[in-house]
């Protein structure tokens, strides 16, 4: 029975298939499409796709059931939130200026497996978010006209009692779905112009908005005898925060159009901080207004700012606001079908998914295939299927990737840069380039076998740290971290916090209502838990990182990314059983497309050596002589034909 089992080493090649990480290319600005888009049209992507529905509806909503007038500070705390992934996003955006966004980000720092299963969440996360955009903007354009397309549509094509499918089909969400994709097919730069023609109209509406509520506010709707400015207290505060949370999703277009970008290392860390600072101002001014024009709870959930100036005495301004939020609508239609194909693209590319998606048309330099295919199952989805269920499926996704993106920031911080390669020495600490030697001679590097032979310096007051190396002044006190492979603790730590923070954000949520932990036994695993987070985020501190000043880097780097992981998993942990459930199960459908299909053709893959005959190296240390203190590191093999080897001969001689 033993022999079925299998063995030690085919694991190890296993587990490393899954874990192997992309190789980039030294240039990196060489690309298939059209890198035609500047700062403004990256600026204009992320506001169109930060500004849509949300801000017509979620405000309101928000702010008459969740928070009152405090709906203000939601947002603002629900900004710095997302400014914290936006970072993130930014630093790996100008660093890795590809198409696939978090996708490409957790490949090239993580693993493959983590970088295949973030792109199959972000897939259906913009499928569902594009048809549920679809289908509200087909509903508030029938709205303005009474309901007429739902009615004929029930009269002459009938209704349905279906689970899951939706009530009628709604083809005017499908066929703006299908124009979109038309539009989008053309190319980047006609994609671009549309969105800046969508999104002047829909900023122009905001600034209307603007300026006629600060001149009809009324400063009592704020009032004690109005209930307050935060009638829920601090709980409906950060209840608002975690839905205020979602308004800011759509950021990440931004770093899926860096492939497309002309000057990607400046331009994306300034779009997404321009789009995020401008998004986040607006949903707090039209907040402010909101909720001064009328007293926050007479406001309607489903249409708050075109009824509050129906109920002020200008109706006229409601078509205005109409307009406003099926333009901002249209922006973020645009915005999913944009960066939905391009995602596909960078896995196809990669091999990891079906290679058709990698076609890029020669004339319009896009992705064709990709943008009809998941155009026509966008439609579909719009048409026939009842998506309130699965529109809350959108956040587990998106804070999965937002988690993951975090946690590859501190991996690569703390990675050597490429063409880094240290040679391990005695007691596993590296030393990146040769120098003198203890006697003052320098120590010279020998070639030989097609390997280096390397001579190595002891002397650690010498020598120079590289990225993932304890630093000089913990040495003293943590020497046996030493003795550690450059960024191995680090890799390690990060795994130790993400653990710690699921571990303590699921105190957080369940301890008192699911768990009914007595108090004694809830504190003490809050102190616990929070003990592991900060150790190991003090562990990966002690460690060196990279510093350039060539492209953007996120400040305060570990404790930057780490607040964001456990704010996102805090968030995550929030969502309903369903949501989870639903997720597992699309989790596995594509475990099952992975092993498949992904694992065999990953381009990573085929770039592992095949099963040859092995090179010997060898390490020259000082104080000895060649013959007496060359040692193999890999052992030794006959040539393929059987006969000697005249180099290692010669080198036995």
């Amino acid at each position: 029975m033993a022999r079925w089992l299998p063995r030690s080493t085919d694991l190890t090649r296993f587990c490393q298939k899954l874990n192997r990480v992309k190789t980039l290319e030294d240039d990196m600005m060489e690309t298939s499409f059209n890198r035609c888009l500047s700062t403004i049209d990256l600026t204009l992507l992320g506001i169109g796709g930060m500004v849509g529905s949300g801000l017509y509806v979620l405000t309101g909503t928000v702010a008459k059931e969740i928070a009152g007038p405090a709906v203000i500070v939601s947002f603002i705390i629900a900004g710095f939130a997302s400014l914290l992934a936006a970072l993130c996003y930014a630093e790996f955006g100008a660093r890795v200026p590809k198409t696939g966004s978090a996708y490409m980000f957790t490949y090239v720092s993580v693993g493959e497996i983590w970088a295949f299963l973030i792109g199959w969440n972000v897939l259906l996360e913009y499928m569902i978010g594009g048809a549920a955009v679809a289908r509200a903007w087909s509903g508030y354009l029938d709205s303005i006209f009474n309901h007429k397309i739902k009615n004929f549509t029930e009269t002459h094509v009938g209704a349905w009692q279906v689970p899951f499918l939706a009530r009628y089909p709604d083809f005017l969400a499908a066929a703006i779905l299908l124009v979109a994709t038309a539009f989008i097919s053309f190319g980047a730069k006609v994609s671009s112009w549309l969105n800046h023609v969508f999104s002047a109209i829909s900023m122009g509406v905001i600034l209307f908005i603007l300026i006629m509520g600060f001149v009809l506010a009324q400063p009592k709707n704020w009032s004690v005898q109005e209930g307050g400015f935060a009638p829920y207290g601090l709980s409906g505060i950060m209840a608002g925060t975690a839905t205020c949370f979602y308004a800011f999703v759509g950021f990440d277009v931004i770093a899926a159009s860096s492939e497309e970008a002309r000057n990607p290392q400046r331009a994306v860390p300034r779009a997404i901080a321009f789009s995020l600072g401008l998004a986040t101002g607006a949903y707090i001014l039209v907040s402010v207004v909101l909720t001064l024009m009328v007293p926050w709870h007479t406001l309607d959930p489903e249409s708050a700012l075109a009824d509050a100036f129906y109920r002020r005495g200008y109706a006229w301004a409601g078509f205005l606001v109409a307009a406003g939020s099926i333009c901002a609508m249209n922006t973020v239609l645009l915005s999913n079908l944009f960066s939905l194909p391009r995602i596909v693209y960078a896995m196809a590319e990669d091999g990891l998914f079906f290679q058709v998606f990698s076609r890029v048309h020669p004339r319009t330099q896009v992705p064709v295939v990709g943008i009809v295919v998941f155009g026509l199952l966008m439609a579909l989805l719009a048409l026939v299927f009842d998506l309130e269920a699965l529109v809350q499926f959108l956040s587990i996704g998106t804070l999965l990737a937002y988690t993951f993106v975090a946690a590859s920031i501190i991996v690569l911080r703390f990675q050597q840069q490429k063409g880094d390669v240290p040679v391990p020495v005695a007691g596993g600490r590296p030393n990146p380039e040769p120098h003198e030697g203890p006697s003052g001679s320098e120590l010279k590097e020998y070639e030989s076998f097609s390997d280096k032979l390397q001579l190595v310096d002891r002397d650690k007051s010498k020598e120079q740290r590289e990225p993932g190396q304890l630093k000089a002044a913990f040495e003293p006190y943590l020497d046996f971290l030493s003795d550690f492979y450059p960024g191995e603790v680090v890799t390690v730590a990060v795994v130790t916090l993400m653990v710690s923070a699921i571990c303590l954000c699921s105190i957080l949520v369940f301890g008192n209502t699911h768990l009914h932990l007595p108090t004694w036994s809830y504190s003490m695993l809050l102190v616990l838990f929070s003990l592991g987070f900060l150790l190991s985020l003090f562990l990966i501190w002690v460690h060196e990182q990279q510093h350039s000043t060539q492209t953007f880097q996120i400040p305060l780097v570990p404790l930057s990314p780490a607040l964001s992981i456990i704010l996102n998993i805090y968030l995550m942990l929030k969502l309903s059983y369903m949501t989870w459930l639903r997720f597992a199960i699309w989790l596995l459908l594509g475990l099952l497309v992975y092993f498949s299909y992904g694992i065999w053709h990953s381009k990573e893959n085929l770039r592992e050596p095949q099963p040859q005959r092995v090179s010997a190296r060898y390490v020259v240390f000082p104080g000895g002589s060649l013959e007496e203190r060359v040692q193999p590191v890999q052992p030794s093999s006959q040539p393929a034909s059987g006969l000697p080897d005249p180099d290692i001969d010669d080198c036995k001689r």
